[in-house]
């Protein structure tokens, strides 16, 4: 998207182009050979994940001095998107990593901090959890139980954490505390736990409806003990980090949710083509070419919600609710969209010899991840001056 001279160009630049040709063809040539099969079994693909790093993906909108590939925010949807369009358990293991793990480091650490976790982490040596959601904390984030108290230097921490996208793998993990239980807003703050830490340790691995080829598990702290600058930012501003990191979080799970739509879309076009009933394509039938019709006029729609929010994000400008608008429309265009897409494949649909079963399996997580449709109402909601005042 370019601008100048106060016009509005709905184009995409060359530098975006290129992100979009290289991530196709990566996807195209080396993740769908094996898509269905590590969906069958859950294999985590660290090979994949390897050359995927090799590439700059796994850092692509960190500054190039924090160790990242220093693109803008649009060129990260662009990847995101090219990926899950292909595999939506690749693209979330991006997702999670860049958005949230080496986005709170890049917009809260310490130049030691930093020079520690994010320049492997943007380089693709290690990835990076982020650890909010709790068995009594979901989309009520203040609701956070596990505690973390100084005691002789250090902070020590007690609780546990659910459905942690690569937290098993992570070589840190950021975690969500209560540091003053009296402090209101204030109660909350962000504490780095790097992976081996004594008291430290992965629970339950789970088995997932969909992107199960992309790890979540429960962490567990008990007396897990880290040194006093592990913490990040400054103490009890953890509700603010949250925001301001899932701001972009949901800019890529936007993305995401776009990739899985345009596959379901174009598995669906295809086949209609291909499928004869009645003598012709059932794409020939208004009741498919209308279905077909409103399924690309929505990827598209949602597509341009996100890059837009995407490009707000790279000028600066406050985009709280244009990101939600986008996640919220975007995800519910993948559902849709896979729905649409069974339908059109009718029986076949609801098999494993074509892939829609896949995608419409993946795309319920983007219903529920980064803030469910409803909380993402709510968000909308108030940044409108409507709804509920929470103070």
């Amino acid at each position: 998207m370019k601008g100048g001279r106060g016009e509005v160009e709905f184009e995409l630049g060359p530098e975006h182009k290129q992100i979009r040709d290289l991530a196709r063809e990566f996807a195209e040539k080396e993740l769908a050979p094996g898509a269905a099969e590590r969906d069958r079994t859950g294999e985590y693909p660290q090979e994949l994940i390897d050359k995927m790093a090799a590439l700059g993906f796994f850092g692509l909108p960190i500054p190039e001095e924090e160790g990242g590939a220093g693109a803008d925010y649009v060129s990260y949807a662009i990847l995101v998107e090219e990926i899950a369009r292909v595999c939506a358990s690749t693209a979330l293991t991006i997702a999670a990593h860049t958005s949230l793990g080496c986005g709170a480091l890049h917009l809260f650490g310490t130049p030691a901090q930093k020079e520690r976790w994010l320049h492997p982490a943007a380089r693709g040596e290690m990835l990076l959890g982020f650890g909010l959601t709790e068995p009594w904390a979901g989309s009520d984030a203040g609701a956070v139980r596990t505690r973390a108290r100084l005691e002789d230097g250090e902070w020590v921490i007690d609780g546990s954490k659910i459905f942690i996208t690569s937290g098993g793998r992570a070589g840190a993990v950021i975690v969500a505390a209560v540091t003053d239980p009296e402090g209101g807003r204030r109660r909350i703050s962000t504490i780095i736990v790097p992976r081996g830490t004594p008291g430290f340790r992965v629970g339950s691995i789970f088995d997932k409806l969909g992107v199960r080829a992309s790890e979540t598990v429960e962490l567990v702290f008990e007396g897990c003990r880290v040194p006093a600058d592990h913490l990040l930012g400054e103490r009890g501003r953890g509700l603010a980090q949250f925001l301001a990191v899932l701001d972009g979080g949901r800019i890529a799970i936007g993305a995401l949710s776009v990739g899985v739509a345009q596959a379901c879309y174009d598995a669906a076009s295809r086949y209609a083509r291909e499928r004869y009933q009645f003598g012709r394509p059932i794409a020939a039938f208004q009741a498919i070419s209308f279905r077909l019709a409103d399924m690309a006029t929505r990827i598209e729609l949602a597509r341009w919600a996100v890059y837009r929010a995407a490009w707000m994000r790279d000028r600066g400008i406050p985009h709280t609710k244009e990101a939600a608008m986008a996640k919220l429309f975007a995800s519910e265009t993948a559902m849709d969209a896979a729905r649409d897409a069974v339908q059109i494949h009718g029986g076949y649909g609801y098999t494993k010899e074509y892939p829609v079963e896949r995608y419409f399996r993946d795309a319920k997580l983007l219903e529920i991840g980064e803030g469910t449709s409803e909380v993402l109402r709510m968000v909308i909601a108030r940044q409108l001056g409507l709804g509920e005042d929470r103070g």
